[in-house]
């Protein structure tokens, strides 16, 4: 398969290359400096702005991976535009757009009432985030034109956590592991991303992950 990872410099971007890579599938990295480039395992590297993407560019790939990440106050929105600019050069096409998403618009009562980030526990710090992430996910549940999947992390998203090789699916609830804990490692959720993109089980939909 082919696949493509936009933000493969990231931490999150640069496990989801390596575990697709080491898969057997052929991976081209997308990243706006070819600086960044240094150190990934893919085996094509594209030197391009996100925004300047064209569907001639992308085109040949089965999956396309969105793992932008912008944390600033002046470019967190991004998330947004960004979203919404794949969407576009991607309408009405067969490839998939897989979107690394947020846990905060993930519900925490069966009743889906409340959601993560409206709990009075969700760090300030991390609310315009969540939101510019939300804001996508709605965005995304109006574009029939197009073939995406959200997934999102458990609340307690570690790039420091190791590869244990398993992890839960869920739904739009919000998910604790064995030990009653939300989280899940950037590796473990790397396997389940690749997961997605090989089998395509959540077109159209957002799934969410945790640690067993």
């Amino acid at each position: 398969m082919k696949i493509a990872v936009i933000g493969a410099n990231g931490k999150a971007g640069s496990l989801i290359v390596k575990e697709a890579v080491n898969r057997g599938h052929n991976v081209t990295a997308i990243v706006r400096d070819e600086n960044k480039a240094a150190g990934l395992k893919a085996d094509k590297v594209l030197v391009k702005d996100l925004f300047k993407l064209t569907y001639d560019d992308v085109k040949e790939y089965e999956v396309i991976v969105d793992a932008f990440g912008a944390w600033s106050a002046e470019t967190i929105p991004l998330h947004i535009s960004a979203t919404k600019h794949l969407c576009d050069i991607l309408s009405g096409k067969e490839n998939r757009l897989i979107i690394v998403g947020g846990a905060g618009s993930l519900y925490v009562n069966p009743e889906r009432t409340v959601m993560l980030i409206d709990t009075p526990e969700f760090p300030d710090m991390f609310k315009p985030l969540a939101k510019a992430q939300g804001q996508a996910l709605q965005d995304l549940r109006g574009r029939n034109d197009v073939r995406w999947t959200f997934l999102s992390p458990a609340a307690d998203f570690r790039a420091d956590g190791g590869r244990t090789g398993k992890y839960k699916s869920g739904g739009e609830e919000l998910m604790v592991d064995s030990q009653g804990v939300p989280q899940i490692s950037y590796a473990d959720y790397a396997i389940a991303l690749v997961d997605e993109a090989e089998k395509g089980e959540h077109i159209k939909s957002r799934f969410s992950v945790v640690a067993q």
